[in-house]
This record gives C-alpha cells, sequence and structure tokens, in this order.
C-alpha cells in the first residue's frame, strides 16, 4: 500500500530508497510535544506499517534536540484556557505511541541527535536499535514537574538497566550523558555527531538489505514479552500520571516554569 505522509504538520518524512526518514519537526521548540504533534505521533507508526516501500525507519529530531519532552509553555497556556491544568495531552494517544512502536514489525532505529527527554527519551528507547550523539543527554523528569513517569518510562526502563538503577533515574529525573547512557546499557552506540549520520544510514541500509522477514519476526518476537508488559502497566501508570497532571503540585511546576522559577511543591 502506498502512503501519503502530507497530511503531518509537524512530522516531515522522507524516503531514502527503503529507508523511510521521520523527523520530529518543531526545532525552534526544540522538538517538543504540543497536542498536534502528540496526535501525528499516534498515528505515525500504523501508517508505516501499511507502507508497502518502507522496510526500516530512521527516527530522528530536527536542529539541536531529539526531542524535549511535553511542551510546558503549551501546557501553561492551555491550563490558563481551560483554568485547570492536566487535560492537554490525551492519554488514548499516548498508548497509541507505545503500542504503535511496538507494533510495528519493520526495525526502527533511533537518531538521537541532540538531547532526549521525557517523552522524548521514552520513544528513543522503545525504538529497536538507538544511536546517540555524544554531546547529548536523556532523562526522564516527568517527577520535576509533580507528574508520574507513566507514558511508558515505567516500562522500558527496567528492561535496559535493571529496577534499581531505572527507579534511581525516574525519581529523580537526573539527566544521564550519551557515554553513561551506552557504559550501562541504555543506547546501543554513541558517536560523535558528526559521524552519527553516516553510522546509523550504514545500520539501516543493512537491515534493509537483509532477509526482511526474518528481521522483523525476530523483532515481533523479542517485543512479546514488552507488549505483555504494556498490556499490564500502561493503563494503571497512564491512570497516575493523569492524576499528577490535574494535580495542585503540577499546577505550581507549570507556573513556576512560566515564571522562570523553581518550583515549591506542598507536600499534605
Amino acid at each position: 500500500m502506498n502512503v501519503n505522509y502530507d497530511r503531518y504538520e509537524y512530522i516531515s518524512v522522507k524516503r531514502d530508497g527503503d529507508i523511510l526518514n521521520i523527523t520530529l519537526d518543531r526545532p525552534q521548540q526544540y522538538n517538543a510535544i504540543h497536542h498536534e504533534l502528540h496526535r501525528e505521533l499516534a498515528d505515525i507508526f500504523y501508517d508505516v506499517a501499511l507502507d508497502d516501500n518502507a522496510a526500516v525507519v530512521v527516527l530522528t529530531g530536527a536542529g539541536k534536540a531529539f526531542c524535549a519532552g511535553g511542551d510546558l509553555k503549551a501546557m501553561q497556556r492551555h491550563a490558563e484556557d481551560y483554568g485547570a491544568p492536566g487535560h492537554y495531552l490525551s492519554s488514548v494517544d499516548a498508548k497509541r505511541i507505545v503500542y504503535g512502536l511496538l507494533d510495528l514489525e519493520k526495525p526502527v532505529i533511533a537518531k538521537v541527535n541532540g538531547h532526549a527527554i521525557g517523552l522524548g527519551a521514552t520513544i528513543a528507547l522503545f525504538s529497536d536499535i538507538t544511536y546517540m550523539a555524544d554531546h547529548a543527554v536523556i532523562a526522564d523528569p516527568h517527577v520535576s514537574v509533580g507528574v508520574v513517569a507513566g507514558d511508558g518510562g515505567a516500562i522500558i526502563w527496567p528492561q535496559l538497566i535493571g529496577y534499581s538503577r531505572a527507579k534511581e533515574y525516574l525519581m529523580t529525573g537526573d539527566q544521564i550523558t550519551a557515554p553513561e547512557a551506552a557504559r550501562m546499557g541504555l543506547v546501543n552506540h554513541v558517536l560523535p555527531a558528526a559521524e552519527l549520520d553516516d553510522a546509523v544510514r550504514k545500520m539501516a541500509q543493512r537491515l534493509a538489505d537483509g532477509p526482511r522477514d526474518a528481521i522483523r519476526w525476530t523483532k515481533v518476537s523479542v517485543n512479546i514479552g514488552l507488549r505483555q508488559l504494556a498490556h499490564s502497566i500502561l493503563d494503571a501508570s497512564m491512570a497516575y500520571e493523569t492524576v499528577t497532571l490535574r494535580s495542585a503540585t503540577h499546577k505550581e511546576a507549570i507556573e513556576a516554569f512560566a515564571e522562570g522559577r523553581q518550583p515549591v511543591f506542598q507536600n499534605l
């Protein structure tokens, strides 16, 4: 089936033979995820699944960042318009992003060209092979804005680096440098930024030229366990995230962000 990607406004799609290059395209906002980009991410992997002309996906970000996570400025504006925080990004779309990556049989290579934060980190880590520029950092700082790391981080981080280490980084939101992320097994490869494009292109072409059915169904087989975990965890973690998105704690966090100050959390 031929797929037309012209309807996407904040994701650019370019073909390189059998390789489909998907780029998060809000460079001035460091590809932060607002409502429209969130909805497009919920759709894109299902469209790719139907694309007979794509064998391998390379996923990256435009400009200096891979993805800065949720767009706090957009969240603040929405909260002001509606009188309360927490009603901005759809939990249905959040689940479709995770399942879209897990269910897509075609290999996905994340080319983390810059910082990958929050949902940006989740998207990179749910990809099948992750390359990271050596200057970049990765983190899931949901807790820093008073929110549960519920949109996939609680699933994928423990599988990659173990439960104790994952809980430390998810409960603190601390950033991890690219070399450290590779050392602990969070990402596959770290390279100087100037070498990243060529290395990813070679791997993508290697997979595209390989035995496609064997490669795809190997991915499917490996992902069975992750899909089972997602089905057992994601509804609960997303519910917890939704509760905290509507809390006074998160309201304080986004107001502090807008005002350029550190939040002061009132724990009752």
